[in-house]
């Protein structure tokens, strides 16, 4: 059988060069004569891929001296918390509420504190980012989630907050191009979309921001366990962050890094969105100003044609093209790993599609 287009929100499409070098290092890494899912995480084998591991991500992303980088478990979810715990030293926070995730986060955040949603486009199905027009200035971060993986939105700017800190969730847009990370206070992530495999959450934060968690955080939520332990306090999830090792390395030597990322993100985006702007049968459901260059959800019109679509892809090639559950209709996430033939494949399926429906 072969290899189907994958346009999965999560766990994603990876580069088959990637899966490639694993599957040849899977019964044994090197010279080590066992598989990484085998070895201690204290052997010097495996510091040697964690360390360098962590060295790549922030020579890519050209991470400050100043942050640490975290390799950590529980998923993007458990950050709602974590981030609160750690940083909410007032008992104040400013949300912006763009989808699904953000709501929850704030949600989570408001267990904690007073958590406040400054903005939300929750009035046009999140189909918009919003303008900030007022922030508590004594706010101790102010959250975002720069890109919104469900409705398909994307923040192209970041709010002007002054010096608040900006803590933001790149589950879904995280190496997809350049970003200043000297703008934030944390950056956190879930590796199964851009970065590698399921397991591993990836966390970027300024180190001053480390060492304040309120009295009574669990030990693995304080910040500080980890950056003290090199992100070993515990077992770390050793096998995905090898994978995410891989998946660097395909970013800088084969994609060119970082800007060329991007033009390459830019280039998929823009086929598929413009034939869903001249198509008479399908239609994008984010304003143009705020689109996503990783999740592009699109509808008919018609729920029994969606589903028809949506079945007739699978057939010819194409899964995971239906919407979340909560929305419905179709989506097409084309993260990094999805090559720009699968965005022209997909095209042209529709185009046949929509003459004969």
């Amino acid at each position: 059988m072969s290899r189907v287009y994958n346009f999965s929100a999560g766990p994603a499409v990876l580069p088959e060069s990637v899966l490639g070098r694993a599957a040849a290092e899977l019964t044994e890494y090197q010279d080590t004569g066992q598989s990484v899912m085998e070895m201690s995480h204290r052997s010097k084998a495996y510091e040697a891929i964690i360390f360098g591991c962590e060295k790549s991500l922030r020579k890519i992303m050209s991470v400050p001296d100043n942050y640490k980088i975290l390799f950590l478990q529980g998923g993007a979810s458990s950050q709602f918390a974590m981030v609160p715990l750690n940083l909410m030293r007032s008992g104040k926070a400013d949300y912006m509420i763009t989808g699904q995730w953000a709501q929850k986060a704030f949600e989570e955040g408001s267990r904690f504190g007073t958590a406040t949603a400054v903005a939300s486009s929750k009035d046009k199905t999140f189909s918009y980012i919003p303008d900030v027009e007022k922030f508590d200035k004594d706010a101790d971060y102010f959250h975002i989630c720069s890109n919104n993986t469900i409705f398909g939105t994307r923040f192209d700017k970041l709010p002007d907050v002054g010096d608040i800190p900006i803590v933001s969730d790149m589950s879904s847009c995280i190496l997809s191009e350049p970003i200043d990370v000297s703008k934030y206070g944390v950056i956190y992530a879930g590796a199964q979309k851009n970065m590698g495999p399921a397991g591993l959450t990836v966390v970027i934060i300024r180190e001053d921001l480390i060492g304040n968690a309120r009295e009574g955080t669990p030990t693995m939520f304080n910040y500080k366990t980890h950056a003290d332990n090199q992100s070993m306090y515990n077992t770390p999830p050793t096998y995905s962050i090898y994978m995410h090792s891989l998946v660097l390395d395909w970013i800088e030597n084969e994609m060119g890094g970082l800007e060329k990322m991007k033009e390459y993100n830019q280039k998929k985006a823009a086929i598929l969105y413009d034939y869903l702007d001249n198509s008479a049968m399908f239609s994008a459901t984010v304003q143009r100003p705020f689109r996503s260059l990783m999740n592009i959800p699109f509808v008919t019109g018609r729920e029994d044609l969606d589903k028809k679509f949506i079945a007739e892809g699978v057939k010819q090639g194409f899964v995971n093209l239906g919407g979340h559950r909560s929305v419905g209709g179709m989506r097409a996430s084309i993260y990094n790993a999805m090559p720009i033939d699968g965005v022209k494949a997909l095209v042209e399926f529709m185009k046949e599609f929509e003459k004969s429906n």
